[in-house]
């Protein structure tokens, strides 16, 4: 088993507990003298900082949400002073404000830690030449698995995103072994590796570091197949600190979180209480360690559970599992609670099918109507009208039989689709128009 930090990766659960009682105490005394909000906050509930002693007491801190950091824009949960702060990431939001995320210098080496963290559970190692294909703008993915990869002392390639042709040329005249990017960027790639007529055969790739939205086993498999490589998930988020939070070892039975420097908690997101291991809830993070910008209780919007048991890899970190959706943009059709991923999953499994896809989800004579719209693989494509049909057919009904819902399929031809190079957009919700 390859660990990057064997004391912190594999502590006993009593001195984790121990360390994390010491860091929140810290961290909410530092925000209650630093941060107005979170002072205000906190005197409202009648809460002093003497009052959180243990990692039990978290349940007494106060929620924050995505529209308290609007509100607060652009630098009013900064805790650190401004010449302090070493670096600024933005949210990759489309709606509202951006999220404004400070990170000092020891933020920068603590999310270099953890990444070198996450790629070490990968296999990667010194011998390793890694291309990052995360966008290095304003987005943490590029410059966060860049900075833990150096960290761990193995090459980077910043190839970050666009001009795909002269990223496949490089991976392959480079031997490239690993390549960091999201699934969506992934599966482009591929796709454009295999019209430039290269083999996955003559690639030296075998490492996959796929995150920064939900991804399924399906697509895990597809990846796989057409990149030669074994893909693992990594998880993070620009408020808590970027990729990193969480990441996949060498077992696959979910992503172990960084738990020394990230608290996290399942709850109900409608009533707020706090929910058991194993069941599907929101996830919410405290930031342990971080001076630029510390949160408390953090709701992420993603739904997932916290795993029990021990991981056969020996890490001690609880496992979070893989991201059902989330709680803000789950749709809900006609009283039905549906999630992408599902209708992923039913996609990937037929072979007729790229995993390129579309749901239309709009309103017509006030009742909700789904439209998939999916890419018939090349070697499928045909201009017979019946098997056409009959490929829609077996979707629709397969769909049907996993959500409980009637869907309009229509195929498209082989590209049809717009292809992403950074986060997937599979979601067109007409309803929120009208």
């Amino acid at each position: 088993m390859a660990v990057w930090n064997y004391t912190k990766e594999c502590m006993s659960a009593d001195e984790r507990a121990a360390l994390q009682g010491r860091r929140l105490h810290r961290v909410v005394e530092y925000v209650y003298h630093n941060t107005p909000f979170y002072r205000s906050k906190m005197q409202e509930l009648g809460l002093e900082p003497n009052d959180i002693q243990t990692v039990e007491d978290i349940v007494k801190l106060p929620y924050t949400t995505k529209q308290d950091l609007r509100d607060n824009y652009p630098f009013g949960l900064q805790a650190a002073p401004k010449s302090e702060i070493v670096r600024v990431h933005a949210s990759t939001g489309t709606t509202g404000k951006p999220t404004i995320v400070g990170y000092t210098r020891k933020d920068i080496g603590i999310w270099s830690e953890i990444v070198a963290r996450a790629f070490t559970s990968f296999g990667v190692s010194r011998d390793d030449a890694f291309s990052v294909a995360y966008g290095y703008g304003m987005f943490t993915g590029g410059l966060g698995a860049h900075y833990g990869i150096e960290n761990l002392g193995a090459t980077v390639l910043p190839a970050s995103t666009g001009n795909s042709e002269k990223h496949a040329r490089l991976i392959h005249d480079l031997e490239i072994t690993g390549i960091a990017c999201t699934p969506s960027y992934a599966l482009h790639l591929a796709e454009t590796m295999e019209k430039m007529g290269y083999d996955k055969s003559e690639l030296k790739l075998r490492i996959g570091a796929f995150g920064a939205e939900p991804w399924t086993e399906s697509m895990r498999k597809e990846i796989e197949s057409r990149l030669g490589l074994k893909a693992y998930n990594i998880y993070g988020l620009s408020e808590i600190m970027g990729p990193g939070v969480s990441y996949e070892c060498e077992c696959q039975e979910g992503s172990h979180i960084n738990e020394d420097h990230f608290f996290p908690e399942i709850i109900d997101p409608k009533s707020l209480s706090p929910m058991g291991r194993d069941e599907v809830g929101e996830l919410v993070f405290t930031t342990l360690t971080k001076e630029g910008m510390p949160l408390l209780r953090y709701r992420t919007r993603d739904l997932c559970t916290l795993m029990s048991g021990e991981c056969p890899c020996g890490r001690t970190f609880v496992r979070m599992g893989r991201i059902l959706g989330r709680s803000d943009d789950m749709l809900i059709i006609r009283g039905i609670n549906v999630f992408p991923s599902q209708i992923e999953s039913v996609i990937l499994s037929m072979p007729e099918f790229e995993p390129q896809y579309i749901l239309i989800v709009d309103r017509v004579d006030n009742l909700d109507s789904l439209q998939i719209q999916v890419e018939i693989r090349p070697q499928f494509f045909t201009d017979d009208v019946r098997t056409i049909e009959s490929f829609q057919k077996r979707l629709a009904d397969k769909i049907r039989s996993v959500i409980s819902i009637n869907a309009v399929v229509r195929v498209l031809f082989p590209g049809s689709i717009e292809r992403s190079q950074g986060k997937g957009n599979h979601v067109i919700d007409n309803r929120i128009l009208k």
